[in-house]
């Protein structure tokens, strides 16, 4: 017998239900076969799609803010009047549906046409913008541009081979082989040519002269801007020992790493892993998940203790070694052979694949030769600008001062850069918007997702609440008795409560 569908959850709205029946923040329902969420927002409620236009988060779950939504699971947030996507991860908007209040009862029996979203201010509108960078903030920027209908000229140029990608996914789930490659574009192809954003691939910026405002690609050509974005994001760490440079040794950043790791994996029996890091763990999962044995080398003596504390980084070995993952830590690899890789240690592993995750350092060449300030990344002030005046940058290379702990910070996490590139966006219209967004992450490891809001690079507290063994915690990271990071297990609506507190603790 086929599956049934099963039948949408709450009530069905079109017929109506009383103001009592709707008492909380948010309420589940339906408008025929199509889910709704009720929104209360202060005096007035909204009706909104059920699911984040990111990864399909639950909305319903959702936490309220002024007249908007944040996802539970990746903190995206909604406009509720326009269903305009407010802030990355999301990009694309949410369906809006109009509300009829007769008598004490609410009705919602058809979508509203999809309003413009709302744009800030007037705008000083420069006739030519440049984006360096095909990552993720070069990306937001460039769709921010047109969302806040900028109609002057946009040239992005990405010296990687693919269009922009949804590169967390690369070490997640496309890895794993459960999200089809075309899940993995932030867009489809023709959007850039619709959005009239002129996208080059396998684009190498040699030189910026900022005096007269313009970019020199390789090949000679040389385009003029009038505001200048730079994110040319991150590039992974290699190895510098003996046989790194093999066909079966992998980094993974790029669509093309990634491609080249699953068909490395193509017949392998065991795979090795160099770094207990986000990325190395992440892909030892998705490796594991193709059932090879999984081998990870690490210096460190617990995974992710830097990062996360000694408790979260033993439960995260215990996780991992649940799954059949064996870890060889306090050590590293000095060699590799064809398949063997020596260790410090002595030991000696055969692997017919191997992928090195020690880290990533930031793109800065281009910056320095222009003569930007650089400190362990490009110096940017509260609205993203360098310091070359009409030279934004954004991502994995800026160094911002964060709000949030008085200190200037860089910070290598795909929502950040996202977020950032829209906030550059905005000012290289004039809006001089400060960044001041609270940083956030997540990491999955098989079906345990990790979220992490604020930024504790040391700490002289943690506080547990829960249990970390039963998947059920929140880890608050304190300096001095102020609560600096947040991460959780399976506590969604805490964690987008104490990013919220965080927005709003004095500065």
């Amino acid at each position: 017998m086929a599956d049934q569908k099963a039948p949408p959850a709450g009530p069905e709205l079109s017929n109506g239900i009383a103001l009592s029946e709707f008492s909380g923040p948010t309420l589940l329902g339906h408008v025929g076969d199509e889910e709704v969420v009720l929104v209360r927002a202060g005096s007035e409620i909204f009706a909104i799609g059920p699911h984040c236009s990111h990864y399909h988060g639950p909305l319903a779950e959702g936490l309220v803010t002024g007249e908007s939504i944040r996802c539970p699971w990746h903190h995206a947030c909604f406009d509720l009047r326009t269903g305009e996507a407010a802030r990355a991860p999301a990009l694309n908007p949410i369906a809006v549906w109009k509300v009829e209040h007769e008598g004490d009862r609410i009705f919602v029996r058809e979508k509203r046409e999809q309003p413009k979203p709302r744009v800030k201010g007037a705008v000083d509108a420069p006739g030519k913008i440049v984006i360096v960078g095909g990552g993720a903030a070069g990306f937001a920027a460039a769709a921010m541009l047109r969302r806040q209908d900028y109609r002057g000229s946009i040239v992005m140029l990405s010296n990687e081979a693919a269009p922009p990608v949804d590169r967390p996914n690369l070490s997640k789930d496309y890895l794993a082989g459960s999200a089809p490659e075309d899940w993995l574009p932030l867009q489809p192809d023709g959007f850039y040519t619709e959005a009239a954003i002129d996208l080059r691939v396998k684009a190498d910026v040699t030189s910026i002269d900022t005096r007269a405002r313009s970019v020199v690609l390789s090949g000679g050509e040389v385009i003029p801007y009038d505001r200048l974005l730079l994110a040319t994001g991150a590039e992974p760490v290699h190895l510098p020992i003996p046989g790194a440079d093999q066909p079966h040794v992998h980094v993974l950043r790029s669509l093309d790493d990634c491609r080249a790791i699953i068909a490395s994996a193509d017949g392998a029996r065991r795979a090795l892993v160099i770094g207990a890091s986000f990325i190395g763990l992440e892909a030892a999962a998705s490796l594991r998940a193709k059932n090879l044995e999984v081998h990870v080398v690490g210096l460190e003596q617990r995974p992710m203790e830097r990062v996360l504390g000694p408790e979260m980084g033993d439960f995260i070995r215990a996780l991992h070694e649940e799954h059949g993952v064996v870890f060889h830590l306090g050590d590293t690899v000095t060699a590799i052979e064809g398949k063997r890789a020596t260790l410090r240690s002595g030991g000696v592993l055969e692997a017919e694949l191997v992928v090195v995750g020690v880290g990533v350092r930031p793109r800065l060449a281009l910056a320095e030769k222009a003569g930007l300030a650089i400190d362990r990344g490009v110096t940017v002030n509260a609205y993203l600008e360098t310091s070359a005046p009409g030279i934004y940058a954004a991502g994995d290379i800026a160094r911002w001062p964060n709000p949030h702990s008085g200190e200037r910070i860089r910070v290598e996490h795909w929502v950040v850069a996202e977020r950032q590139g829209q906030t550059a966006a905005r000012n290289m219209l004039g809006q001089r918007e400060v960044f001041d967004a609270v940083p956030f992450f997540w990491s999955q490891h098989y079906d345990v997702p990790i979220n992490y809001v604020g930024h504790a690079e040391k700490w002289d507290e943690i506080v547990v609440d829960g249990n970390i063994a039963a998947k059920d915690c929140l880890l608050q990271y304190k300096s001095g008795g102020r609560v600096l990071a947040v991460a959780s297990i399976y506590r969604d609506a805490a964690s987008l409560e104490a990013e919220l507190a965080m927005e709003r603790a004095p500065h």
